[in-house]
């Protein structure tokens, strides 16, 4: 599906509670000398803000710091090929192009948990809503005193260098709306603002400062205290959960820690620490 410009949505105000966003202004507030963001570009409607990316870095279109929003995705992508899909305008979703060539490749594995610590400590300032991650990468919000998930994370290799971090967030999506009895929002969760454009920017420049972070460390997650924080804002550990592991095999165990590889590590009945690198992690019981 080839992508169209915003500005091509001639019914784009159709829905008031849901404007559209303003690439100009997006492009002003985020795209600086010495920054990370190098370029913002913003897509009306394509299936996948991951793919699209992906593609432009193979074909040498796209440098680090490019930044593609789409106001709506057909075939957005989570972890394991689940689909992401909700209505136009309803939420955040995009993807950023990271080169951290000078990490060692053995600690890309916490760029998508960077990015989730990045996405709450953002929402958190800017949507004054308190948010937790669920290893490895799901966004939670509480409702009606119930953990939901309301935004997800997908890295992607592009090239040899490259990463493509995607996100999405539902910003606005009403009860009537959720796919599932367990999403959620950032209204639902009581959001002071749903106005996406603070919001995206205060995303962007969380994970700029994250990134940041993490590369002037060579990639270590306890030094650049991404671990630290990363644990900090977990809401999977302390819990029992049962991790759904490749090969129908599955592990039940008290989450205890997050390991310097960004593992979870399970303390299972048997007396064995197994850390888990992969897989579908389900909370068994509340903290």
């Amino acid at each position: 599906m080839t992508p169209r410009d915003a500005s091509d949505d001639s019914s784009r105000w159709s829905d008031l509670d849901r404007p559209p966003l303003n690439a100009a202004a997006l492009r002003r507030g985020l795209v600086r000398d010495g920054g990370l963001w190098s370029e913002v570009d913003l897509v009306q409607r394509t299936g996948s803000t991951n793919s699209d990316l992906v593609a432009r870095a193979a074909q040498g279109r796209a440098a680090e710091g490019a930044v593609l929003v789409a106001e709506e995705q057909t075939s957005g992508r989570g972890r394991l090929d689940r689909q992401w899909t909700a209505p136009a305008r309803s939420g955040l979703f995009f993807s950023v192009l990271l080169n951290p060539a000078e990490v060692p490749v053995a600690r890309w594995g916490w760029l998508p948990l960077l990015t989730g610590v990045a996405v709450a400590t953002g929402l958190s300032r800017a949507a004054g809503v308190d948010t937790a991650l669920k290893w490895p990468n799901d966004l939670l919000v509480t409702v009606g005193g119930e953990e939901r998930k309301a935004g997800g994370i997908l890295a992607e290799r592009a090239g040899d260098d490259g990463v493509v971090v995607g996100v999405g967030i539902n910003v606005t999506l009403r009860e009537q709306e959720l796919p599932v009895p367990q999403a959620g929002s950032l209204a639902l969760a009581g959001a002071v603002t749903t106005d996406r454009d603070p919001l995206l920017r205060a995303v962007l420049r969380s994970l700029e400062d994250w990134y940041g972070r993490w590369r002037a460390a060579g990639g270590d997650p306890a030094v650049s205290g991404l671990q630290e924080t990363y644990a900090a804002g977990c809401a999977t550990l302390g819990r029992t959960v049962r991790a759904e592991l490749p090969g129908e095999r599955s592990v039940v165990g008290e989450a205890v820690a997050v390991d310097g590889d960004g593992r979870l590590v399970l303390a299972t009945d048997e007396g064995v620490q197994e850390p888990v690198g992969a897989g579908d992690i389900v909370h068994v019981r509340p903290a």
